[in-house]
């Protein structure tokens, strides 16, 4: 299996590859005025061939996706690039938006004319401040070619593109969050069901929520067919997928790999290795709400949907997190704890509260007042957040504490049990100073 198989970062390293006229240069808008002449259904067709899964994390069937979208509604139908990429430890779809942003708007004109839009939009972090002005640079060449507009590429077909800034909210990331973000009214996951974006999205009209990585890389799959893209990757695990490699390895970044490559030779021969000739102690594959997994877990494990599953975490969004020996793990799960807790909505009891409660006792263990029951506690409180919110988020802040928990008991168990010995002294000499009193 090949290590590298630039689908989507082969040009980046290219200084004009931003601009129009350098991607054009490379072959680039070639792929959509051939779609535009095919059968829309056909070009569904490829990309359900393709095997492609959603990129963003969940890794759904993109294919699977826009076939819910309803046919003859009478309503329009709207693209939505979801690009509030604010998952920590990853930074993929960043490098996309910067250095290739007509790649992506090509994508996302390739699935317009799938399911028939005429009218999308990038929803992009707010944080990210240079890869807006690229891609909102870039949508704008675009329409001064009349490649978006009215009569795009002289086929009649009608498309309109904008670019939007959010305000710096995690949860606008879950796809129904964000359209209620985009409609102007507070970031707060809609009930699915019944709010399915494919047939309630957008002001109550079918959409499709595609992320910034999935949508790049519809430009090969069209042009190559949907078939060679099967081809690469293991199983159900088709084609390549951007890693953001962070933490304790000497060449942190972003690496387009081909599904299936093993895990542990991911680190050592592209990242470089850990930092220092440390040992590794853990990774966090798929972004902070994916369970840690222990070093000696990593053996025949690779960076795939399934086998990232079989080995208890999961691929995610690819934010591939490496700690070395000297992590101390409460401390890892007290930061993941507070992101978490911050990042609530608000809407459901279960994670307004249950974030902020784990992240105290966490906090508590952490400074040296852990007590007995502690660790139980959590667990606990996690299984009440678990399966019981309307979006996602409480798996996304129970997963990684429980995580924590049971892959490294024994540290959690020595930071109570040293908080405990703290306590006793502390009982010990308040005695003696009371006796001593009298």
């Amino acid at each position: 299996m090949g290590k590298h198989r630039c689908l989507l970062l082969k040009n980046i390293t290219q200084p004009n590859q931003h601009t129009l006229a350098g991607y054009e240069s490379r072959g680039g808008y070639s792929v959509i005025k051939k779609v535009l002449g095919m059968d829309p259904a056909k070009v569904l067709e490829e990309v359900k061939t393709s095997g492609l899964r959603g990129r963003g994390g969940a890794g759904f069937s993109t294919g699977m996706k826009w076939s819910f979208i309803p046919k003859n509604t009478g309503k329009p139908v709207y693209i939505i690039n979801n690009a509030d990429e604010s998952e920590p430890g990853t930074f993929k779809d960043r490098v996309l938006l910067e250095r290739d942003p007509h790649q992506v708007i090509e994508g996302m004109l390739i699935a317009a004319w799938a399911v028939q839009s005429n009218w999308s939009c990038t929803y992009i972090r707010g944080e990210y401040g240079f890869p807006y002005s690229r891609i909102q640079a870039a949508v704008d060449e675009a329409y001064a070619k009349g490649y978006l507009g009215e009569n795009i590429f002289g086929s009649g077909f009608t498309h309109h593109m904008v670019v939007h800034r959010g305000a710096g909210a995690y949860i606008c990331g879950e796809e129904t969050g964000l359209l209620e973000s985009l409609e102007g009214n507070k970031g707060q996951p809609r009930l699915k069901p019944p709010y399915f974006p494919a047939t309630m999205g957008l002001y109550m009209c079918p959409t499709v929520v595609n992320n910034t990585e999935t949508l790049a890389a519809l430009v090969w799959i069209l042009e190559n067919g949907g078939k060679a893209y099967s081809e690469i990757g293991v199983g159900k695990s088709t084609g390549t997928k951007l890693i953001s490699a962070s933490g304790h390895i000497n060449k942190p970044g972003v690496y387009e790999i081909e599904l299936g490559y093993p895990l542990l030779q991911f680190i050592e021969e592209e990242c470089g290795g850990i930092r220092g000739g440390k040992k590794l102690k853990g990774v966090i594959p798929g972004g902070s709400s994916f369970p840690v997994l222990r070093a000696d877990e990593l053996a025949g494990v690779t960076m795939d949907y399934e086998s990232l599953a079989k080995a208890g975490s999961g691929m995610g969004s690819g934010g591939f997190m490496v700690m070395d020996e000297t992590t101390d793990m409460v401390q890892a799960a007290l930061n993941v704890a507070h992101f978490y807790a911050h990042e609530s909505c608000g809407q459901c009891t279960p994670c307004r509260e249950g974030g902020h409660w784990i992240e105290k006792i966490f906090k508590r263990i952490s400074h040296g007042n852990g007590l007995v029951g502690d660790v139980q506690l959590v667990e606990s409180i996690c299984n009440q957040v678990a399966g019981h919110t309307i979006c996602a988020f409480g798996e996304a802040l129970s997963w990684p504490a429980q995580g924590f928990i049971r892959k490294f008991p024994e540290e959690f168990k020595e930071q109570i049990g040293d908080a405990l010995v703290g306590i006793r002294k502390r009982k010990e000499a308040l005695n003696f100073e009371h006796e001593g009193a009298h």
